[in-house]
């Protein structure tokens, strides 16, 4: 149980390979992935984290060995938050930017194919926020995944 049968530095430098490609596949997916999980993003985290896990740990399944990976899959994290919240291209990178997906109630539709979110999800954040499509100014995907509606101001 306290045996590790790699060096305590394989773990660190497993652990970090598997985090840094992970985040890059998981950037590469879109702003949908990241935001808001149906159960089939879900059960792909679920089977990702089970797929990575002998690549972490090298089948080494002693204490150290694992506390080792997961202190620096915890470190990584805070080194990429720190490094996110010092440089804005850095975080523009790593999170993502926003982006407008409809307009003066327009919608444009190349963009939502691009990001690939359903026109679906545009028309309950429309619902969400009480907004017909013709009262629309704005539609923005937010780098987390989420829709914000920015609504055309009152006649007076």
């Amino acid at each position: 149980m306290f045996t590790m049968q790699l060096p305590w530095w394989e773990f660190i430098l497993r652990a970090g390979v598997v985090y840094l490609v992970l985040l890059a596949m998981v950037r590469l997916t879109g702003k949908r992935t990241v935001g808001q999980f149906t159960p089939f993003d879900l059960v792909v985290v679920m089977l990702l984290s089970e797929a990575v896990s002998g690549s972490i740990n090298g089948q080494d399944n002693s204490l150290p060995g694992g506390m080792i990976a997961a202190a620096t899959l915890l470190a990584l994290d805070v080194g990429i938050a720190v490094a996110s919240s010092r440089s804005r291209k850095f975080d523009a990178m790593v999170q993502g930017c926003p982006v407008l997906i409809a307009r003066d109630g327009r919608i444009y539709q190349d963009v939502l194919k691009r990001e690939r979110v359903p026109e679906s999800d545009l028309h309950k954040a429309l619902r969400a926020a009480d907004c017909e499509i013709e009262d629309l100014r704005m539609a923005i995907l937010e780098s987390d995944g989420n829709i914000s509606i920015i609504k055309q101001p009152a006649a007076s």
